[in-house]
């Protein structure tokens, strides 16, 4: 197993624990889609159902479908139907495969598992533009996609982030969480942060355009988001300290927790002025370059 599989993996386990409790408030059940194009990570299609077996109390009455589609299913079928007996999960948990091109195949498998009218959580290895399409029809809807780097995908959600994993030996994957909910997204970034470390593997913002690779921790290093807030501050003229905890959640890889750690910094140095003058820091608090 790469360190950045690995990485991917606690990344996922971490956010379907903040998801899984919400969804399965849903009195129409949920669905979680597992799609690849290539092959399956089995480690992580196991994980995800080892997470669902903790929620196993909150699972009765409550459907969850776990959707598995692409290139040879069966042996991972098979694999995820012995973690259920070993963990006695409850019949509400069920496993459905579907074997071929994820493309061709998701959008029907989601619409045979009812997926359009619940809560939808799509983790995808490397789909096209009909996957993500399908992905987009829960109600909630939430996509983790997985591709290679060089190009940002667009799912069709309105909140987007994009964070590439990197190896120490460069290998990179991008990472596209894209979710109808801002609760969701708020929930992905903190998921994203409290990850451990994976043998030097560390994010890198796409849209960064140095490229700086940030360690993961719980308090990142500010400096990529000093220079964000910055350059947003110039171009798009003074905001308030709501408009960029937003911007931060919607436009960088950081939390919108961070932003006023890094706007204290910034007034204490005299980069940028507030008003009013003084107080809390409060959403209304306007803030405006020196």
């Amino acid at each position: 197993m790469s360190a950045v599989a690995g990485a991917l993996r606690e990344l996922l386990v971490r956010y379907l624990d903040a998801w899984t409790p919400v969804a399965l408030h849903s009195a129409r059940g949920a669905t979680f889609a597992y799609g690849w194009s290539d092959s399956p990570d089995e480690h992580a299609a196991e994980a995800a159902v080892r997470v669902f077996a903790e929620f196993a109390d909150r699972l009765r009455g409550r459907r969850l479908t776990v959707v598995l589609v692409g290139p040879a299913p069966a042996t991972l079928a098979r694999r995820l139907d012995t973690v259920q007996a070993e963990l006695r999960t409850p019949p509400e948990l069920s496993v459905h495969a579907v074997e071929g091109d994820l493309d061709a195949r998701l959008p029907a498998a989601l619409k045979a598992a009812g997926a359009a009218v619940a809560p939808l959580l799509a983790f995808l290895d490397s789909a096209g533009p009909a996957s993500l399409a399908a992905a987009g029809t829960g109600k909630p809807a939430e996509v983790l996609l997985v591709s290679g780097t060089g190009q940002l995908p667009t799912p069709p959600m309105p909140l987007t982030a994009h964070v590439e994993l990197v190896g120490g030996d460069g290998a990179a994957r991008l990472v596209t969480f894209a979710t109808t909910v801002g609760k969701g997204l708020e929930a992905f970034k903190n998921a994203l942060w409290a990850v451990d470390e994976y043998a030097g593997v560390r994010y890198r913002d796409p849209r960064d355009p140095e490229g700086h690779l940030l360690d993961i921790s719980l308090s990142p290093h500010p400096g990529p988001l000093r220079r964000e807030l910055l350059a947003h501050l110039a171009s798009a003229g003074p905001r308030t300290v709501t408009d960029l905890r937003q911007f931060t959640l919607t436009h960088t890889v950081y939390r919108a927790a961070d932003t006023v750690r890094v706007l204290s910094a910034l007034l204490t140095a005299g980069t940028v002025t507030r008003d009013p003058e003084r107080g809390r820091l409060g959403g209304d608090v306007v803030i405006a370059l020196s």
